[in-house]
């Protein structure tokens, strides 16, 4: 069932080298093209040259954080429409993304928030359904 998804663009933004590269070859796999980017520093830049069908974003990113980048796509009429996946240990951190996406359903639509630890497996399976959501 996944094969659907041939060819669907991903960009994974993370600041741990052996999470990305896991992510990444666990999605080329699944035949997702992925680009994988280690510095958030550069993340918006690279999100508007790439434009992908996904952003899988872990929110602490070291020099800036994951919430700034997220915060920033969502603002831009480029790229506010693409879905992003975030991802944290924090539990304050997850607690405020959450808060922040329920206050404002509009501003951060086709944001889905997953804590870790997670499966490899339910993050596939969300990742397929996410890339597979008809845009409203």
């Amino acid at each position: 069932m996944r094969r659907l998804f041939v060819g669907k663009q991903i960009l994974i933004i993370d600041d741990q080298s052996q999470l990305l590269s896991l992510m990444r070859r666990i999605l080329e796999d699944e035949q997702y093209k992925v680009s994988i980017l280690q510095n958030g520093k550069d993340a918006f830049s690279q999100m508007k040259a790439l434009l992908p069908d996904l952003l899988i974003l872990d929110l602490k990113l070291g020099e800036i954080s994951g919430k700034d980048v997220l915060k920033q796509l969502k603002e831009d009429t480029i790229t506010a429409e693409i879905p992003v996946i975030v991802y944290t240990a924090a539990v304050l951190e997850a607690d405020e993304v959450a808060r922040s996406i329920e206050a404002d359903p509009k501003l951060y639509q086709r944001v889905y928030l997953v804590r870790k630890p997670f499966e490899l497996d339910d993050l596939l399976t969300l990742v397929g359904q996410v890339v597979n959501e008809p845009v409203h």
